[in-house]
């Protein structure tokens, strides 16, 4: 018996608290007495269908708020793009007469209209449509009238007041709505009016009708001039159990809506079902916002649960509160244990551990796997504690390290600088002139003061590397990069050059031989700018270019090897990418016996060039 007792116990104590209260509930209930009273039942459908009908009345009054209140949001958009009246003007001239006037708008009103659409975050598209021979069309804001389609509509615009929504956009018209404005109507006759287009999808728009996919109302929006037309989420599960014979209720609903007043719930039946709708009629959209509920769904409560199980559960409610009280007490009686580790834990105590009292091969419940994993938090912790000290360790030895290599290189600047001199002195022009590049070499690469420097910079340490080896190896490489003022500004990752160009150095020419090295730079679509380092050497192998631009593509997994100073392709081409992403980086291009050009695609942003 003794022993019977001991493993009851323990099985109660590894069991889950879910299978404990369940037990618990079980004891007081063992078999639900459930008879069936249809004394209440009309009494409960007729109270549910009015509180049903009063819910959807309020929903839909709710959704066609929302609706009229986004409207009012396209409208306001639309009022707000219209007051920039120098855009409106500008895409009425001769946009393509004067380039530098069309670079001027489109930094300045084109982004100010842009900034305006892009405040409204219900906008997805804003368009104006010119019928303007000298356009410059700029999508998906500016196009010429002719893109515009049904050419006329601007009749119906003009008869209705000038503005227009569509609840099915011309363009992109399954999932979008649109609102249309005349914007300005032509001096000439046989010029078309300016029309304004607002689009916005129905995902954003309705987003409050499209996302419920549960309750006893079903929302549609149905176009009044097109009874085939509908937004509705077909996720709801109304749409779901209604399956093919969904139309057939949205047309038996379509035939009695009245733009004018509802005076009572919409019935109708369709196969073996009735359905109730509830509607409201918005004259700017030309459409209707439609509640439907199933009296089957509605009714299904009342038919599922009964008075009399209310009934039996108040009787019984104050035992199973009993019973609750002290199963729930026994199991989180071990919860105070926890709470007092923390507590000590709060004040620094990080060995407050949690005593569980398992055997190594009891898991227990959800409270000792609280308790056991908090212990191992503990642990990690302290693990995690002294191991931030270790690194705060590493970084003090770092910043040591580093005070002592700027010492270093001071001295080795003072001791390249006092060789220079005494060359000055012994009339030894080549050796002072290497001197003075290697210098420049080391303080260039020495001296970091930001990950990126001006290409200018860039450059002239390289003129200073061309210079020394020049006069290391008694080469004649020669090095052109005649680029425009303006994009020596352009800042570029220091160092990214360097590599490259020692790789043309060293491979490119026998030693002591000639080479010429190329500078050249490019915007390509005003997105990436392309700096080329091109020299006239001997070129890549074939097969090799294959293995590197394999490699460059992310396409192999072999690395590629390095320079002799360690900074390499392969670490130029991991630095642009980490820096700006894919798509950045190097490219080789080559023909054996002829050149190597190496490009740097880079990022091209307007602003480093003063607007071009």
């Amino acid at each position: 018996m003794k022993y019977f007792l001991t493993k009851m116990r323990k099985l109660y104590r590894n069991s889950r608290i879910s299978q404990k209260l369940f037990l618990a509930f079980s004891m007081m209930i063992a078999i639900p007495a459930i008879l069936v009273s249809f004394l209440f039942i009309r009494t409960q459908e007729t109270q549910l269908y009015k509180d049903a009908m009063a819910t959807g009345s309020s929903h839909v009054s709710r959704l066609n708020d929302q609706l009229r209140s986004r409207m009012d949001i396209l409208e306001s958009a639309s009022s707000t793009a219209l007051t920039q009246n120098s855009f409106v003007d500008f895409i009425h001239s001769n946009m393509r007469g004067d380039g530098l006037r069309l670079v001027k708008f489109r930094k300045n009103q084109f982004e100010q209209m842009h900034n305006i659409i892009q405040s409204y975050d219900m906008i997805s598209e804003l368009s104006f449509y010119v019928d303007n021979p000298n356009l410059y069309e700029i999508w998906p804001e500016i196009y010429h009238y002719d893109k515009f389609q049904p050419q006329d509509y601007w009749l119906t615009l003009r008869d209705e007041g000038g503005s227009a929504y569509r609840l099915f956009a011309y363009k992109d018209g399954e999932h979008t709505l649109s609102y249309y404005r005349l914007v300005r109507l032509q001096g000439q006759q046989h010029k078309l009016p300016t029309i304004m287009e607002i689009r916005t999808q129905h995902s954003l728009f309705f987003s409050d009708l499209l996302e419920e996919t549960e309750g006893d109302f079903f929302s549609v929006v149905m176009e009044e001039s097109n009874p085939s037309r509908y937004v509705y989420n077909p996720q709801h599960v109304f749409s779901q159990n209604a399956g093919e014979e969904l139309n057939e209720i949205l047309g038996s609903i379509y035939r009695q809506l009245d733009a004018l007043e509802q005076k009572v719930p919409i019935k109708v039946k369709v196969g073996d079902y009735t359905y109730y709708a509830l509607y409201r009629y918005i004259a700017p959209l030309n459409s209707y916002v439609v509640d439907i509920a199933s009296h089957e769904a509605l009714m299904e409560g009342p038919r599922n649960w009964y008075i009399s199980v209310v009934a039996i559960i108040l009787c019984v409610m104050l035992l199973i509160l009993l019973l609750v009280s002290h199963t729930t007490r026994r199991i989180f009686r071990r919860l105070d244990s926890v709470l007092s580790s923390m507590r000590q834990v709060r004040k620094g105590q990080l060995d407050a551990k949690i005593d569980t009292g398992l055997d190594l091969n009891e898991t227990g419940d959800e409270i000792d796997e609280v308790a056991v994993n908090y212990n191992k938090m503990l642990d990690e912790i302290k693990r995690l504690m002294t191991q931030v000290v270790d690194k705060q360790l590493i970084a003090k030895n770092a910043q040591l390290h580093s005070l002592h290599s700027q010492i270093n290189s001071h001295f080795l600047y003072n001791a390249l600088e006092s060789i220079r001199m005494l060359a000055e002195v012994q009339r030894q022009p080549a050796i002072a002139d290497a001197l003075v590049s290697l210098g420049s070499q080391l303080r260039y690469s020495m001296q970091w003061r930001s990950d990126t420097v001006a290409l200018s910079e860039e450059l002239a340490n390289i003129q200073s590397y061309i210079q020394f080896i020049n006069f290391m190896e008694g080469g004649s490489i020669v090095l052109t990069a005649d680029l425009p003022q303006e994009m020596l500004r352009y800042a570029i990752p220091k160092m990214c050059m360097q590599p490259i160009v020692e790789n043309a150095v060293h491979h490119a020419a026998p030693s002591g031989g000639s080479v010429i090295i190329q500078i050249t730079v490019e915007v390509e679509n005003d997105s990436l700018l392309l700096i080329k380092i091109r020299d006239d050497g001997a070129g890549v192998d074939p097969e090799m270019l294959d293995s590197l631009q394999a490699v460059l593509r992310g396409d192999s997994d072999t690395p590629i090897v390095t320079s002799k100073n360690g900074l390499g392709l392969e670490n130029v081409h991991k630095r642009l990418q980490l820096h700006y992403g894919k798509g950045r980086g190097l490219w080789i291009d080559s023909v054996q016996g002829v050149y190597t050009c190496v490009t740097l695609r880079l990022p091209w942003e307007n602003v480093n060039l003063g607007g071009w």
